[in-house]
């Protein structure tokens, strides 16, 4: 059994199912949406795919939403990062003060 995404046609994912390879290429899935394999280890594809996910064909990669609108694409892991680097007694994103603070999750 494997994952696939389901891409819509401004490529975020929509759905993410565990079937058989055979079961997507059949078409028993009964729609014209796009359908991608992923990765649960995120061993390739870089991401595990979620529902609001971008699937970035060019980069062959999963992208999570942007958690904030200061972050930046690592183009390396297609992961977001803070402007500022995180230290190990900092936890929580501070986005009006682009600050790293104490906190809870």
């Amino acid at each position: 059994m494997s994952h696939f995404a389901k891409i819509d046609s401004n490529n975020i994912v929509t759905e993410v199912i565990v079937t058989e390879q055979d079961f997507i290429n059949s078409g028993v899935v009964g729609d014209s949406f796009l359908w991608v394999q992923t990765s649960y280890n995120a061993n390739f594809r870089k991401n595990f795919a979620t529902i609001g996910s971008t699937w970035d064909a060019t980069r062959n990669a999963f992208i999570p939403p942007k958690p904030y609108p200061s972050w930046i694409l690592n183009e390396t892991t297609c992961q977001w990062e803070a402007p500022v680097a995180k230290s190990n007694t900092e936890h929580v994103w501070n986005e009006t003060d682009q600050q790293w603070e104490a906190g809870e999750y």
